[in-house]
């Protein structure tokens, strides 16, 4: 696993609405009865109110797609018809409730709000059913910054003319910028069913169908708004939003693309198509677009962590870095700012901010942030109820499941078992590494076994061999989440088993459309999802004793031995490495550690410089994932007190070699509070003896999991000076490795953990539980799955 930023996209808020005809280039009259003029000039981007009056408009600005429907403000200065009026005396009012809207109107127009206000008051004193002083009132009501009483102007406006679609409107986008966004929506479905043509409304019921996470009807209203507005660019820029958080990602850039054609300078849908671009790993362009974007517009903070992540994922950390900090420094109290600058502080192992930047996150967490991510977690706190906490905020902002997933239907009886797995990663990567075999080894009797692949497109080996693995292999990866989740019922698929979790390019919405009567996290995301309609988890007893149930919202199958699976069929190159070819001393005990640098915290770094000096001659390899990684640590070795030239660092390469380059090192040296995970499996298989410590959450207990299904448990502590002594006294006795390490020689070939037919047996036993409970129509419960392959 490695860190992953989460990357929301952004859009506008809904543009604002003073005129009934979008973006028209002249003033317009309404044609109704009620003469409320409506002119255009406002800024795009929000919601605004018609009728004479109305407030000025702030500024636009970007939001995130979260925050957008609770922060959308009134928009929109609408110019006042000429009125002839007699000389006005504030202090006397005419006993006529015409002559007091007479006035009423002149004196807004001239901005004597107060005295427009008593006007007003004046005249429905005088004619209680005055339609035209309450929806004035309305307006001054608003300008003056008094929106409750505005709202309820617009709502007795609204009683006396029920099809008064202006009113309608404003009442709408009041509700709107209030949060009460469900009601907001009502209205604007009304103000659209009394006036079809009010173009402007159709736009912000889109926008806020957007930020309520409505993607189709959304789509639906600005394909409409489009129709009659071809050359709107917000419309096109919200339209390409909503296709790019559906995951139509060509589709999204070709919305972009027209509004950029619109508006070259555009930095919001730059930012956007950028975001797209980088989802489609179309890294060059992607960077352009967001470099773009900040030149545009040097305060948009969701472009500098986009940019982060761009640069991240193509290796370029210290940069990464610097576009992380930057988005910080421009607004802190942005969730995701923290966990992408802490990520990436932890990639290139900068620590001199560590200690407040977790208390921060801490922080954020029991404040109920709901942009950290919770993948972040993971690698930095040792906290399962922690963990729990950040999972369940971030589903309940990004993937919500409840009124929007569709009933799925359990199968007949009579036919197999459909099992369906859903991942990006079905290709060269570590959750194929370890998954291939299963899929190869899966009973075709009782099932009928589905790949779900939406990640990017490859030709490699393994990806021809997973497809062969598969009675049916789909490539979705340019299909909605709703289409996929379609899809899934429509060809039947019973159980659905998500092997992404939280980590880069998961597609958890999926799952929040209820794609299958049953549906299982198991091994990408080794902790909870913290989703109500994830059923299961598959884990063992020690990722997952009975400690830990509260703090996932799964229930737990327990595999007998080791919840992860592991291919028996990879390949340990014949190569033969020397001591002097990958830069190690001639002599002294090799320590070693191949995690990603990110999982090397202060913590576990200080345990090991301690080991160091108590074993003279020795070093410690580790993997050189980049360059500043490597300098730091080489600093950070010198201030303990350590030589700097005793940290030697292995470069990637191919599996294969990287597993035979393994024979040089003595011991493997695990981290906390993430453990090594397919690394540990690595180092077993090429028969390198690997030392942990137990953590309190699951992506920290997993080591312990893997040395005892093969045979070594006594190579789990459960404290740091137990770990470090346990290192010390295994470099010391030459003898007792020696027999750790033929005992891992012979286990390899008979320990359940290698076994991956057998593996198979037990994880399609925990189906056949999964599913046999679905069939009778039984609560979820715990699943324990014996080592008789029986649950």
């Amino acid at each position: 696993m490695r860190p992953q930023a989460a990357a929301t996209p952004r859009f506008l808020r809904p543009v604002s609405g003073g005129t009934r005809y979008l973006f028209s280039p002249s003033s317009m009259t309404d044609v109704k009865k009620y003469q409320f003029n409506l002119t255009p000039g406002q800024s795009a981007g929000k919601p605004g109110f018609s009728g004479w009056g109305a407030p000025a408009s702030p500024a636009a600005r970007p939001v995130t797609t979260a925050a957008a429907a609770s922060t959308t403000t009134p928009a929109t200065a609408a110019t006042m018809p000429t009125v002839s009026a007699p000389a006005l005396n504030r202090t006397d009012l005419p006993e006529d409730a015409a002559q007091c809207l007479v006035r009423g109107n002149t004196w807004l127009q001239n901005g004597q709000l107060e005295d427009a206000l008593r006007a007003y008051d004046r005249a429905i004193a005088l004619q209680p059913d005055q339609l035209e002083s309450h929806f004035n009132r309305g307006n001054v009501l608003l300008r003056l910054q008094r929106q409750a009483e505005a709202l309820a102007a617009f709502e007795r406006a609204i009683a006396l003319s029920p099809e008064l679609a202006m009113a309608h409107y404003n009442r709408a986008t009041l509700l709107s910028a209030a949060g009460r966004t469900d009601e907001a929506r009502q209205g604007y479905e009304r103000t659209l069913a009394l006036d079809p043509t009010f173009i402007q409304a159709r736009f912000n019921l889109g926008a806020l169908l957007l930020a309520q996470g409505d993607l189709a009807q959304a789509l639906a209203c600005m394909d409409a708004v489009i129709a009659h507005a071809p050359n709107v660019p917000q419309a096109h820029l919200t339209r390409g939003t909503a296709l790019l958080k559906m995951k139509r990602l060509p589709e999204a850039i070709q919305s972009l693309d027209r509004a950029l054609a619109l508006n070259a300078q555009y930095p919001e849908a730059l930012s956007n198509r950028g975001s797209a671009r980088l989802g489609l790993r179309q890294y060059d362009a992607a960077e352009a677009d967001l470099t773009a974007a900040i030149r545009f517009n040097p305060q948009q903070v969701e472009s500098y962590h986009l940019l982060g992540n761009l640069l991240s994922e193509t290796g370029r950390h210290e940069e990464a870095l610097a576009a992380y900090q930057r988005g910080y420094d421009l607004n802190p109290a942005l969730p995701s700012a923290l966990t992408n600058l802490l990520g990436e502080m932890a990639a290139v192992n900068d620590w001199h901010w560590m200690d407040e930047g977790l208390a921060k996150l801490t922080a954020a967490i029991q404040r109920g942030d709901s942009r950290i991510h919770p993948f972040r977690t993971l690698a930095l706190l040792d906290s399962p109820e922690l963990q729990l906490a950040c999972a369940r905020q971030m589903v309940a902002s990004e993937y919500p499941g409840g009124a929007k997933a569709a009933p799925a239907v359990a199968r007949s009886t009579s036919r197999k078992i459909r099992v369906g797995y859903y991942s990006a990663d079905f290709h060269e990567h570590a959750t194929a590494y370890l998954m291939a075999e299963l899929f190869e080894r899966h009973d075709r009797s009782q099932f009928e076994w589905f790949g779900f692949s939406y990640g990017p497109v490859s030709h490699d080996p393994m990806r021809a061999r997973l497809r062969k693995s598969f009675d049916q292999f789909l490539d979705v990866r340019d299909r909605s989440d709703s289409d996929v989740a379609a899809l899934s019922r429509q060809l039947g698929i019973d159980i659905a088993v998500d092997l992404k979790g939280f980590t880069r390019d998961n597609r958890l919405g999926i799952f929040a459309q209820r794609c299958a009567p049953v549906q299982v996290s198991y091994l990408g995301y080794p902790g909870t999802t913290g989703a109500d309609y994830m059923d299961y988890v598959i884990a063992d007893k020690t990722v997952l004793p009975p400690s830990l149930y509260p703090h996932f919202t799964e229930k737990p199958v327990l595999l007998p031995h080791s919840y992860q699976v592991n291919d028996s069929q990879r390949r340990i190159a014949d190569r033969v490495f020397t001591r002097e070819e990958v830069g190690l001393p001639a002599q002294g005990f090799v320590f070693c550690c191949f995690n990603n640098n990110y999982k090397i915290l202060p913590a576990t770094f200080d345990s090991w410089m301690r080991v160091l000096q108590a074993v003279p001659g020795s070093v410690l390899w580790l993997l050189e994932d980049n360059a500043g990684a490597a300098r730091r640590l080489k600093e950070q070795a010198q201030r303990r007190g350590v030589d700097p030239a005793r940290l030697v660092f292995a470069p990637r390469l191919p599996l294969d070699e990287h597993l035979a380059r393994h024979r040089l090192a003595d011991l493997f040296l695990d981290t906390l509070p993430c453990n090594a995970h397919t690394t540990t499996s690595d180092a077993l298989w090429a028969g390198l003896p690997v030392l942990t410590q137990l953590g309190n959450a699951f992506a920290g207990r997993v080591a312990a999991s893997l040395l005892r299904a093969v045979g070594l448990p006594e190579l789990v502590t459960t404290t740091p000076a137990d770990y470090e002594a346990r290192a010390i006294e295994l470099a010391n006795d030459a003898n007792q490795l020696q027999a750790l390490r033929q005992r891992l020689q012979a286990n390899r070939a008979s320990s359940p953990l290698f076994n991956a037919t057998l593996f198979a047996r037990h994880i399609e036993a925990a189906y056949l539980a999964m599913d046999e409970r679905q069939l009778q129509g039984l609560p979820l419960q715990a699943i324990e799955i014996t080592g008789r392959t029986g649950a």
